[in-house]
């Protein structure tokens, strides 16, 4: 039997500025993913084009914000826009050292500038006949949207991944009061990796001081080994949110 260690990062990078949006900070987050080197990374809130600030910034990159962070690290990657308006459009990514056998964005945002989706990708782990089940997720501020999106993910994840198929579904759920919890455990039969480990929930949220439990990772078929999030200098001065690193084991 063959084993394989993955280690994952998710995180809502505020679409490359700092939590007051006053600092354009994509080249220093860029420069901290790359330290992290995980083997895949799930990004919210991720600036696909922006006219107007690529002409007034500076150092705005010249390609699309997923792109300028792949470099040469994530060879693979997958983009969903979402939010869509004049200027450009946002909505969340998936970096992968690993290539997709194929990939596919459930756009579930119920008011119109809100990049609120369900990014899933499926990949090949070399050495294991099994597909890996990757989904970005990032639900919306309001109860009412989170349960209706909750429900479009159950059914995705029921019709669309087999049972016996390891899932990873990361992202920022803002879901500070726990709700989503029970829903996710009893429909889909996952467990929350931070809360496994630790015994409660990550708090991610605002970085510099952080009191919500915004930002998880919940997994399946897969053995979580790690998990912390990542509060120290230099993540408290980029964006809004604590990025979250897990590793797990691969049978």
């Amino acid at each position: 039997m063959t084993e394989t260690s993955i280690k994952i990062l998710t995180y809502n990078i505020h679409k490359g500025f700092n939590a007051s949006n006053r600092r354009f900070v994509l080249h220093e987050m860029k420069e901290a993913l790359q330290h992290i080197n995980a083997d895949i990374v799930f990004l919210q809130e991720i600036q696909g084009e922006h006219k107007l600030k690529q002409n007034n910034i500076d150092d705005w990159p010249d390609n699309s914000q997923f792109e300028f962070l792949a470099d040469q690290v994530w060879h693979h990657h997958a983009y969903g826009k979402n939010a869509i308006y004049k200027s450009g459009h946002h909505g969340n990514a998936i970096l992968s050292k690993y290539p997709f056998v194929e990939w596919e964005n459930i756009n579930v945002s119920l008011m119109k500038n809100a990049s609120r989706s369900l990014l899933h990708g499926s990949m090949q782990i070399p050495g294991h006949e099994k597909k890996l089940h990757v989904i970005c997720v990032h639900l919306g501020l309001l109860p009412f949207e989170r349960e209706k999106q909750l429900i479009t993910l159950t059914q995705r994840i029921n019709s669309h991944i087999p049972q016996d198929e390891p899932l990873i579904i990361a992202g920022d759920f803002n879901d500070w009061r726990g709700r989503a919890e029970r829903h996710l455990n009893e429909a889909l039969g996952v467990y929350e990796v931070f809360k496994n480990i630790t015994g409660n929930h990550a708090r991610s949220f605002p970085a510099w001081l952080p009191i919500l439990h915004m930002d998880r990772i919940y997994a399946r078929g897969i053995d979580a080994l790690h998990c912390q999030k990542l509060n120290q200098s230099p993540w408290r001065r980029l964006s809004d949110h604590t990025p979250l690193v897990a590793s797990f084991r691969l049978r």
